[in-house]
């Protein structure tokens, strides 16, 4: 991503340059797919999973880090017990990500 004030290259997503504190133009909200401006669909990651991906899908449609939310599922589960079995039917019933698409959250990160 490029700065449109000193034109030089910054991180994807900043909110400000932080080579000349310029403010960025704001991306689309959360749950808006950036590329088309549509709602995203909640689905299962198929490039970034350590189970099944349902993690992964989670914080890409809610532009959080999987870290986070891996987090919170381990302690609902722990905490709850619920966990799993949520875990579960998410994952039967969520879709699998195309192969070809890269989730929101690890373009962020690059």
């Amino acid at each position: 991503m490029t700065c449109p004030n000193c034109h030089k290259e910054i991180a994807v997503g900043s909110k400000f340059c932080y080579n000349c504190g310029a403010k960025q133009p704001e991306t689309p909200a959360p749950g808006l797919s950036p590329a088309t401006g549509g709602k995203k669909k909640l689905m299962r990651s198929s490039t970034d999973k350590k189970i099944a991906g349902v993690c992964a899908g989670l914080a890409d449609y809610f532009d959080m880090d999987p870290t986070v939310i891996r987090v919170l599922w381990l302690l609902t589960v722990l905490c709850a017990g619920t966990g799993i079995l949520a875990y579960i039917i998410l994952w039967i019933v969520l879709p699998l990500a195309p192969a070809g698409v890269i989730p929101t959250s690890a373009a962020a990160a690059s």
